[in-house]
């Protein structure tokens, strides 16, 4: 991982825990896989723990690690540095996505709760009217009650997202996944529909999909023409998944709102009309794990670690059909 990753990551409470699970030597930690002294530690190596600045696990470093085992990573996804030579070799693959689940969930609902009543937008019209309060008249019914928040991917983040609302929101939750179990999803408290059924439905709009070919742009020009006037679009997910310029267009006609994570490009061009549309919300990719939340994926990676050594199955593995669909 990066040294900064590793600073942020791993203090003396996980450094402890980690000296306790497993026997560790000199380089502990580093932030690349080619000099002649890592390559000469990864000849002894069962164990890898991973995050954020991984190099790519090619098969150089494959050949340099032929006791290699188990890749452990502290962080989400693993696209960036595992790919089908792992599997291929019997590696152990586990993730800390479900340990960064849980910021994203909270940044999702707070943004539903907010879109709610407009008030990203709102603060944005007190720049301009200041004195005059009958500003707040001009952005529609500021109310929750029975509205619809639609989820769009059951995915970790998705169904905690589900899970946090259901305990706040009374109104419909529907979710668009077309690879989950709809008893999965009712048990959940919420109504799995598709995107078509789904969109014309939607107060707010919230994306929790993985960037795949499949999924790039799977909110454009068409789709969100479906969405009803005054629907909030959220993205914590990827920029991708959203048609950058539709949305332009979108937002400056009046018709839609959004608040936006994540965008595509990100960061977005200097002269992007989204930075200065009073209907839109822009954050710098701050959903996710942040400063000291970083620790609780560390722990993840840490508890998956100790299961390994005491022989017990691992709580979040990743496979090579299961990586094709995340993010």
């Amino acid at each position: 991982m990066g040294r900064d990753t590793l600073r942020l990551q791993f203090g003396e409470p996980e450094l402890t825990r980690l000296r306790a699970a497993a026997s560790v030597a000199e380089p502990l930690a580093v932030d690349e896989l080619s000099s002649c002294e890592v390559r000469a530690r990864l000849a002894e190596v069962e164990v890898l723990i991973t995050s954020w600045g991984c190099p790519p696990l090619d098969e150089g470093v494959l050949e340099a690690a032929p006791r290699l085992r188990a890749v452990l990573h502290a962080a989400g996804s693993v696209r960036g540095h595992v790919d089908a030579r792992v599997f291929d070799r019997g590696i152990l693959v586990t993730t800390a996505a479900s340990a960064n689940a849980e910021p994203v969930a909270q940044y999702t609902v707070a943004a539903v709760l907010w879109a709610f009543k407009k008030v990203p937008f709102l603060a944005q019209d007190a720049r301009q009217y200041r004195e005059d309060l009958a500003y707040r008249d001009r952005r529609g019914e500021l109310s929750g009650h029975d509205r619809t928040v639609v989820i769009v991917g059951f995915s970790r983040i998705g169904r905690r997202a589900v899970a946090l609302l259901r305990m706040l929101h009374e109104g419909p939750i529907l979710v668009v996944d077309p690879f989950t179990d709809p008893a999965e999803v009712s048990a959940a408290g919420a109504e799995l529909v598709d995107l078509a059924e789904a969109l014309p439905r939607a107060d707010v709009l919230s994306l929790h999909a993985p960037s795949l070919p499949e999924t790039r742009h799977m909110i454009g020009e068409a789709e969100l023409a479906e969405l009803r006037p005054g629907t909030t679009l959220i993205n914590t997910a990827r920029g991708a998944l959203v048609d950058t310029s539709a949305l332009e267009r979108a937002c400056a006609s009046g018709r839609l709102d959004a608040i936006l994570d994540v965008t595509d490009p990100e960061p977005l061009p200097a002269n992007s009309p989204l930075y200065d549309l009073p209907n839109v919300l822009l954050t710098p990719h701050v959903a996710g794990s942040q400063g000291a939340e970083t620790r609780r994926m560390t722990g993840a990676a840490l508890t998956e670690l100790e299961r390994y050594a005491a022989g017990l199955p691992p709580l979040c593995p990743i496979t090579r059909q299961s990586l094709a669909v995340q993010a």
